[in-house]
């Protein structure tokens, strides 16, 4: 297959995609595996798609690499380098690559972990003869994320999934991914109201100290996320080879459990948007440069999305975002960095007042960044329209930003209107990064501790930025296009010219 020229999100060719599956970095390329359907743009026939890049920017999307069989559909899970050769899956030329992943039986339900090995760096796959290695005789165990534990008592695979149903963390050991001893559980705590789904579970340092690691507990929920339908929820604790210990448990709750806006609003959220779920992180990375990727859609609507009847899909992925734990206001929380392309201004703005009766215009390229620096009194509320489809908020009165897509809603399925929000840490000058692809944005907010996923409606070319309720004053705005991007941005005379009041 052809290299994708999408500069931001990756989504395949054609048909269905949903959970990233198997992330790993190995021989300098990146794979992205991912929930696939092979047949149709809508949900079945799970499989492993497949694609890789060498930056996490640029993609090129391969074969099915894991499909399904009459028996079986092939569910989330995680791919390792089994550089020692545990399992016995290599060969005299070289240690395998092993995914481990829910086979999901067809016909009567229940789901188990099977495992596949590769030897040609991902390519094609073996699955295990003897599969499943790991069966609870359940309906609802599934989603491994398989990695290697180093610490006090030894080194030994550790397998993080779920009992969906039950909200419950599961975590085993074994010596060769081929034999599984249990080892503990999670949960259910927290958000409770959905099932849980596509764990993870990973060790990052706090502010970069070395000597103070904590370890993050990823848990996906649908429905019951913060900002309604699917979301991801986050646990800040420690592990010690065997059980994971939050450092502020979340309260316990009873599967199925309603939590209030409230008590949502006081968990940990990767995510405050609707757009970003069942993210998980690469294998095969430095702790320090843990990078997680997550599928941007919603299961209140991510089967009734228009597509291309030329070129029937649904499903796109988040950008690569880097993790690492900071402190903020006494709380250690979780900062997420875009890694995205490079980018050329198209116009920038400083020290530009705005207010009622004074708006700045710009162009809004197909794909492009917008950087906002802004002090917003009190009273007031900064307004930045994107191109009529979604308008982005800094309310100085809630010390909050908003991402608020109803204006374009009218033409999405139903139940897409929206207007998601999250509190700005602290007061003064607020800065945002966004990215904008054709129908989605991206928003980070206090220094990537706040962040707002969302697939918004087709929109125009244009922005505009207004103030009401008071004034507001832009230290910086920026908006840059792709550069890959900025010949033909030029040549079709898009609306790049420099801001200018109205």
């Amino acid at each position: 297959m052809t290299p994708r020229t999408c500069s931001l999100h990756f989504r395949p060719h054609r048909n269905w995609m949903n959970d990233p599956n198997g992330l790993i970095r190995h021989d300098g390329r990146y794979h992205l595996f991912f929930q696939y359907n092979p047949h149709g743009a809508s949900h079945g026939f799970m499989s492993w798609g497949h694609a890789s890049s060498p930056d996490l920017i640029d993609w090129e999307e391969h074969p099915v690499a894991i499909g399904y069989t009459e028996d079986d559909e092939i569910f989330s899970g995680s791919v390792v380098f089994d550089d020692a050769n545990t399992s016995g899956l290599g060969t005299s030329e070289g240690s395998p690559l092993v995914a481990i992943f829910t086979l999901a039986d067809r016909a009567g339900g229940r789901q188990a972990q099977g495992i596949a090995s590769s030897t040609d760096g991902g390519m094609t796959w073996i699955p295990f003869g003897a599969n499943p290695v790991l069966d609870r005789g359940s309906d609802h165990f599934r989603d491994p994320k398989v990695f290697r534990y180093r610490g006090e008592g030894g080194e030994y695979w550790v397998m993080v999934a779920v009992e969906a149903a039950e909200r419950r963390v599961v975590l085993y050991r074994s010596d060769d991914l081929i034999n599984w001893e249990f080892l503990s559980d999670y949960g259910p705590r927290g958000a409770t109201e959905g099932v849980w789904e596509c764990p993870d579970l990973f060790p990052l340092a706090v502010d970069g100290n070395p000597d103070d690691v904590r370890w993050v507990l990823l848990i996906s929920i649908n429905p019951g996320g913060i900002a309604g339908g699917s979301g991801t929820q986050y646990v800040v604790g420690r592990f010690d080879g065997e059980r994971f210990i939050p450092d502020d448990a979340p309260a316990q709750r009873a599967p199925g459990a309603i939590a209030s806006r409230v008590e949502l609003a006081g968990l940990d959220w990767l995510d405050h948007g609707r757009d970003c779920y069942a993210g998980v992180t690469f294998s095969g990375m430095p702790d320090d440069e843990r990078t997680l990727i997550a599928w941007m859609s919603n299961w209140d609507y991510a089967g009734e999305l228009a597509v291309d009847e030329e070129a029937p899909s649904r499903g796109a992925m988040t950008l690569a975002r880097r993790l690492s734990l900071v402190r903020r206001q006494g709380r250690i929380v979780l900062r997420q960095q875009p890694i995205a392309p490079p980018t050329e201004p198209v116009a920038t703005s400083i020290d530009a007042p705005v207010g009622p009766g004074a708006q700045l215009r710009s162009g809004l390229p197909a794909r492009c960044r917008i950087e906002v620096a802004a002090e917003v009194a009190p009273g007031a509320c900064l307004r930045l329209d994107l191109g009529g489809s979604a308008l982005v908020e800094v309310d100085g009165a809630r010390g909050e930003v908003r991402l608020d897509r109803r204006p374009g809603s009218a033409q999405m399925p139903a139940g897409f209107a929206s207007a998601e929000s999250v509190d700005l840490s602290a007061s003064g000058l607020v800065q945002l990064e966004m990215w904008l692809d054709h129908d989605s944005i991206e928003l980070f907010a206090d220094d990537g501790t706040r962040v707002i996923t969302d697939l918004i409606a087709p929109r125009g070319s244009s922005l505009i930025v207004s103030a009401e309720g008071g004034d507001a004053v832009l230290r910086r705005l920026s908006v840059e296009t792709i550069s890959a991007d900025a010949r033909e941005t030029q040549q079709q005379a898009v609306a790049v010219t420099s801001m200018s009041g109205a």
